[in-house]
């Protein structure tokens, strides 16, 4: 009995080829938990996709892709000098976002991140002038710009990346090569035309993975069923049954993931409320579960346990049975599956 992340093969493979059509020369990202399907998994369909680079979120993520992976691999995380030294391979390309951090990879392949409205990190404008000397001793794979997923000021993504590219020129710098994130394909279009003598990479992971909503699902097997009646009680905590019906031991708990939440950017007043309307539950112990069952999410009997979760399922609906599955609405980078099952 297990928590199990459902792919449709085909339909999966067949929405990577699309983003593959719309980004010639991509650069698939497989960092953290590997968007949910692991590293294993994901090392395997950027080989079946011809790529010949991937990108990772740290060096440790690259020590463990290494022996999976037979192409470069892109570090995303930055430099550091006070970093923990990691054995890796010519074929890794570290990232730097400070002429400090290029002098410090003396004889490395290296991409310098610049500085994008992001303000998370890279090299700034005032920078460019003493970044030249710092890469007469590197070898130098390009420049990059991670830019914000959303512009709530109106400004164009297309301008930022052209504004870094007058830039570089300007201090005499290669644009040999740009890596970018977070641009449509329209935008990689306009860029491409602008600088023809520029190859321009995208480095994609949410949208080549997670892209096709439909082609994955999580389903958590119910392991048991018990009748309750109101105001019995149950459980650790033995809190009271809030009316007749069942409470299902269901596959998934916070080892998966299950019941941890990222904050969220709230946009507008509608979601507020609703993020008010949550809270004030969670005050009296109701807790709407991820658990989807006869059409409905179900509540969380109490607070989820390690490996199940204990759902309320009210008398009105459809019984469960032991060996049902209950479809889980999970986060694909916060969740950590039992097993994975092609279809």
């Amino acid at each position: 009995m297990a928590l199990t992340l459902y792919v449709d093969t085909d339909r999966w493979r067949a929405h990577q080829r699309l983003v593959l059509a719309d980004f010639p020369g991509l650069i698939p990202v497989c960092k953290g938990n590997g968007y949910g399907f692991g590293h294993d998994r994901l090392s395997e369909e950027v080989s079946l996709l011809g790529l010949d680079t991937l990108a990772v979120g740290t060096t440790y993520e690259a020590e463990e892709m290494k022996d999976r992976f037979s192409g470069d691999i892109l570090v995303l995380t930055p430099y550091r000098r006070t970093e923990e030294p990691v054995p890796l391979p010519d074929r890794v390309i570290r990232s730097a976002s400070s002429v400090d951090g290029v002098y410090g990879l003396v004889g490395s392949r290296v991409v310098v991140e610049v500085m994008s409205s992001m303000r998370r990190h890279g090299v700034s404008p005032s920078d460019l002038g003493k970044l030249q000397a710092a890469l007469d001793d590197v070898r130098l794979e390009g420049f990059a710009i991670h830019l914000p997923l959303d512009r709530t000021d109106g400004t164009d993504a297309v301008e930022e990346v052209i504004g870094w590219m007058d830039r570089l020129r300007a201090a005499r710098l290669p644009l040999d090569t740009m890596f970018v994130s977070h641009l449509t394909s329209e935008q990689l279009l306009r860029l491409r035309q602008q600088f023809p003598q520029t190859t321009f990479r995208a480095r994609i992971g949410t949208r080549l993975w997670l892209g096709d909503h439909g082609a994955t699902e999580y389903r958590g097997a119910v392991l048991d069923v018990t009748p309750v009646g109101k105001g019995d009680r149950f459980g650790y905590r033995q809190q009271k049954a809030p009316g007749d019906g069942w409470l299902a031991v269901v596959a998934g708990g916070t080892s998966h993931g299950v019941g941890l939440e990222a904050p969220k950017a709230l946009h507008g007043m509608t979601s507020r409320a609703k993020g008010m309307a949550r809270a004030s539950l969670a005050t009296v112990n109701r807790n709407l579960s991820p658990f989807v069952w006869d059409g409905k999410q179900r509540w969380f009997a109490e607070p989820p346990h390690m490996q199940v979760s204990i759902l309320f399922v009210p008398a009105e609906a459809k019984g469960p049975k032991v060996g049902d599955e209950f479809r889980a609405i999970l986060r694909h980078t916060t969740t950590q599956v039992d097993r994975l099952v092609d279809r």
